[in-house]
C-alpha cells in the first residue's frame, strides 16, 4: 500500500498521525478488510481501537450491511447472552416477548466486540460456535439458527495471561487471533502528540466559539514528555479543559503542568509487584517473612561452615595446609570487613592491617601469612578454642531441644493431654506432635 493510500484512509476516518507503527496498523487493517477473516485488535484503553474496526467494515464487501459496536464489559453477565443471541418469550423473568440478538440483527454485516476479555466463559463458548459454524441458539430456545456475521474483537488486556489464569478460553483466543492488529499507545508516537492536540484545540475552539489554545515551545516539549496512560482520550480531555479554562490563549510549560497529573509524568518503565513482596533471581515472588528466613538460613549455613573451617585449621594443620583451606573457602570471607588475600609467597604478600585499596580506612586485608603459627603454644591455644566451640555447639543444640520439649509438656498440661488442642496451640500439626512425643519419649505424659 502506498503512502498516499494510507493518507487517504487517515483523512476519511479522521486519524491524525504519521508514526510508522500507526501506518503499519492501518495498512494491515486495509489489507485484511476485503476478506472475512476474524480480526483481533489489541491496544491500551483510549488508543483508538474502534476506529480500526470501522476501517475494516467500511473497506469490506459488507460495507452496506449493518455495523454494531458492543462493549462486552458494559453488559451484565446475566443478560449478555440475551443481548448477543436473543431470547424467547418467557425464557426468564421479564422476557415478556421474543427478542432478536445482535448476531441475528447484523446478519450480513460486522459486529465489533470491544473488551472481549471481559466476556463470561459461558458466553465465550456460544461465541466460539458462531465463529466456527455460524450457528447460535436463542436463550430459552432449542432451535439452531444461522447467521453470517464478521467478528472484529478488541481488548486492552493480555489475553494469553487471561488464558493461563483460566479467565479466557484458549480455543476462542486462537480463533479470534487470526489476524492481529496492534494499535500503538500515544507515548510511542512523540511527533503525533502535538498534531492531535492542535486538532482537538481547533475543534473545541469551534464548539465553544473561542480562540484556539496554542502552546509555547517549552510547553510542546513538556506535552511530548508526558506518558499519557489514558492515551488519546486523556489528551483530548486536557485540550478541552484548557480551551474552556485558560484566559491567556498561549500556554507555557508551567501552566500546562497544572493540567497534567504529576504522578503520571514519568515515561520510564516500572515493575509492579504485590505489596510487601519481592522476587528472586527467577522472578518468583516471596514475602518479607520468606526473605528474613532466607537471610537467617544463609547466615546459619555460613557460620556453620566457618566453625568447621576454624576447627580444621586449629586441629594441628601445618601453615601450607591452612593456606590451602583458606583458598578453598574464600567465599566465606566475602561479606566480612576483614578479607582474605590470595596466597603469595613473595614479598608482595600484604601485611596484617594493611588498608583495603578500594574500601574505607577502617577495613583491612588479612594475608594468609598472618595465620601462620610459629610455636606449639599457639597450637595449644587453638586446641582449647576447638573444645570451646564444640562445647558451645552442643549446648546450643541441647538447649533448643530442651526448650521444645518443655513447650510440648506445657501445652499438654494446659489442654489436659488433649493432643489436638495442644498441637493447635503450638502451631504444628497433630501428626508432627505425635512424632515429637515419640522423639522425646513423652507418649505417657
Amino acid at each position: 500500500m502506498t503512502p498516499s493510500e494510507i493518507q487517504s484512509i487517515k483523512q476519511r476516518f479522521g486519524i491524525i498521525g504519521n508514526a510508522p507503527s500507526l501506518n503499519y496498523a492501518i495498512q494491515v487493517a486495509a489489507q485484511v478488510a476485503p476478506t472475512d477473516m476474524t480480526v483481533l485488535i489489541t491496544g491500551e484503553s483510549g488508543s483508538g481501537k474502534e476506529s480500526f474496526s470501522k476501517i475494516i467494515h467500511a473497506l469490506s464487501p459488507r460495507k452496506h450491511g449493518q455495523f454494531i459496536a458492543i462493549n462486552c464489559g458494559a453488559i451484565p453477565e446475566g443478560t449478555i447472552d440475551s443481548e448477543l443471541f436473543g431470547h424467547e418469550k418467557g425464557s426468564f423473568t421479564g422476557a415478556q416477548e421474543a427478542r432478536k440478538g445482535y448476531f441475528e440483527v447484523t446478519n450480513g454485516g460486522t459486529i465489533f466486540l470491544d473488551e472481549i476479555g471481559e466476556m463470561p466463559l459461558g458466553t465465550q463458548a456460544r461465541l466460539l460456535r458462531v465463529l466456527e459454524n455460524g450457528e447460535f441458539i436463542r436463550v430459552g430456545s432449542s432451535k439452531v439458527q444461522k447467521t453470517d456475521v464478521r467478528v472484529v474483537a478488541a481488548t486492552n488486556v493480555n489475553l494469553l495471561d487471561a488464558v493461563r489464569e483460566g479467565r479466557f478460553r484458549e480455543d476462542l483466543y486462537y480463533r479470534l487471533n487470526t489476524v492481529p492488529i496492534t494499535v500503538p499507545p500515544l507515548r510511542e508516537r512523540d511527533d503525533d502528540i502535538y498534531l492531535l492536540f492542535r486538532k482537538f484545540a481547533t475543534d473545541f475552539a469551534d464548539r465553544y466559539r473561542v480562540k484556539p489554545v496554542t502552546l509555547t515551545p517549552d510547553a510542546v516539549q513538556e506535552l511530548q514528555r508526558f506518558r499519557f496512560p489514558g492515551n488519546i482520550r486523556q489528551l483530548k480531555n486536557v485540550a478541552e479543559q484548557m480551551s474552556v479554562l485558560e484566559t491567556d490563549r498561549e500556554v507555557d510549560a508551567r501552566r500546562l503542568r497544572q493540567y497534567l497529573p504529576a504522578d503520571q509524568s514519568s515515561r520510564l518503565p516500572m515493575l509492579v509487584h504485590a505489596a510487601g513482596s519481592a522476587t528472586d533471581g527467577a522472578g518468583n515472588a516471596y514475602s518479607e517473612r520468606d526473605l528474613l528466613y532466607k537471610v537467617l538460613f544463609d547466615m546459619r549455613r555460613d557460620m556453620t561452615d566457618l566453625k568447621k573451617l576454624v576447627l580444621d585449621m586449629a586441629a594441628g594443620q601445618r601453615p601450607q595446609e591452612t593456606q590451602e583451606l583458606l583458598r578453598q573457602n574464600s567465599h566465606l570471607f566475602n561479606n566480612l570487613s576483614v578479607g582474605v588475600a590470595p596466597y603469595d609467597n613473595g614479598p608482595a604478600a600484604r601485611p596484617l592491617r594493611q588498608p583495603a585499596p578500594d574500601g574505607p580506612p577502617n577495613e583491612y586485608i588479612l594475608s594468609p601469612r598472618d595465620l601462620e603459627v610459629d610455636d606449639a603454644t599457639e597450637y595449644e591455644d587453638e586446641a582449647h578454642r576447638v573444645e570451646d566451640i564444640t562445647h558451645e555447639t552442643e549446648e546450643e543444640t541441647l538447649s533448643l531441644e530442651a526448650k521444645e520439649k518443655e513447650m510440648i509438656i506445657k501445652a499438654l498440661k494446659k489442654h489436659h493431654n488433649k493432643r489436638k488442642y495442644a498441637a493447635h496451640d503450638l502451631g504444628i500439626s497433630e501428626r508432627t506432635l505425635y512424632r515429637k512425643l515419640k522423639q522425646y519419649d513423652l507418649e505417657q505424659a
